[in-house]
């Protein structure tokens, strides 16, 4: 593999468990949108050429100019995005350029993804595997409950994960599995994946690498920018 690499970023969705306002990717953690920290986050990586921002489609022109004042080390583009995460990714894939080989789609509402995350998922792509996830593993016991919500059943923790992203693909992969999507109960882009038969691997995830969907999120969120900042890790 030859070619360059390019980050998708879904920021379409509404975020309503975050309450009443902006769309989620817009929301400020620490005084900062969330969208521009993830921006940041995702072109930190050498390894990233370009991002694509699929932003929802009544604010691409304020996504466009927000994004428009900063400074990022990679080319940052905007579309409009589409009602589903599976539509906005969708629409990010059919804009990338020709050269582009390795893709990958990282959550705008997970900001702090450290670099080092970044780049092994870009690594382990690079290095043979079709589609890769970074992930931690489970630490709270977890039931599965039946539509009573009474207990069936308690599962093996040591062989669950949780799933972060970027999730990185060859890009013919994922352009198959979007192709043949029915974007019916998706979760990740590794689910239409899976859905191929095709195996995907993972590399370590980060707690920093939290995805921000309640309020007490944005609270974490911002106590490791504050750590980050009397670390001397942010400008």
């Amino acid at each position: 593999m030859s070619g360059r690499t390019a980050a998708l970023i879904p920021a379409a969705g509404r975020g309503e468990r975050l309450g009443p306002g902006a769309p989620k990717a817009l929301r400020d953690i620490g005084g900062i949108p969330m969208l521009v920290h993830a921006v940041k986050a995702i072109s930190s990586c050498p390894a990233v050429s370009i991002v694509i921002v699929a932003a929802p489609s009544d604010n691409v022109d304020e996504v466009t100019a927000l994004l428009g004042q900063q400074e990022f080390p990679s080319d940052v583009h905007v579309v409009a995005g589409g009602d589903t995460r599976v539509e906005s990714v969708a629409r990010a894939l059919i804009n990338l350029p020709d050269d582009i080989d390795v893709v990958l789609v990282h959550d705008a509402a997970r900001p702090l993804v450290p670099e080092e995350v970044v780049a092994s998922v870009v690594s382990a792509v690079r290095a043979g595997h079709d589609a890769v996830v970074p992930a931690l593993p489970m630490t709270d016991t977890v039931k599965r409950v039946d539509t009573n919500d009474d207990v069936t059943a308690t599962l093996d923790r040591s062989t669950l994960r949780a799933i972060q992203t970027p999730q990185g693909f060859r890009r013919e992969i994922l352009q198959r599995a979007h192709a043949i999507a029915d974007d019916e109960g998706i979760t990740d882009d590794a689910g239409m994946v899976e859905a191929l038969g095709i195996t995907v691997h993972v590399v370590p995830g980060h707690e920093e690498a939290l995805k921000v969907t309640r309020p007490f999120d944005v609270v974490v969120a911002e106590a490791i920018l504050a750590k980050r900042r009397s670390l001397g890790a942010l400008g």
